[in-house]
């Protein structure tokens, strides 16, 4: 959780991105239609994008910060780079729950 408090408001919305498609799957396993279905596809392609975004903004700070200070690479970097990749492991965790959800509406499914 310490590292979710020390994120900037464009990795948290990054994080965001990838529940919201989420919460529709979880609505589809419920209540399946093709109509859900269908809106569930470009959400998961947006918290695909979202992550990789907020993967690649991180990985470029720390990358500007080595310049700025004219510095090697350190453990403080290494936990920056780290960090970095929280969008990526929260999107990709929750797309696997997203396409379970999916195929518990497609075997619900009429």
């Amino acid at each position: 959780m310490d590292v979710f408090s020390q994120a900037s408001l464009f990795t948290k919305l990054t994080m965001l991105m990838g529940v919201v498609p989420l919460a529709l799957a979880m609505v589809y396993a419920v209540w399946p239609s093709e109509q859900r279905l269908g809106l569930i596809r470009p959400l998961s392609l947006a918290a695909i994008c979202a992550a990789v975004s907020g993967t690649a903004l991180g990985i470029l700070n720390g990358l500007r910060y080595m310049s700025l200070r004219n510095m090697a690479f350190t453990p403080a970097l290494a936990m920056g780079f780290a960090e970095a990749l929280v969008p990526l492991f929260v999107a990709f965790g929750c797309l696997t729950a997203v396409w379970l959800c999916v195929a518990i509406g497609l075997w619900r499914r009429p």
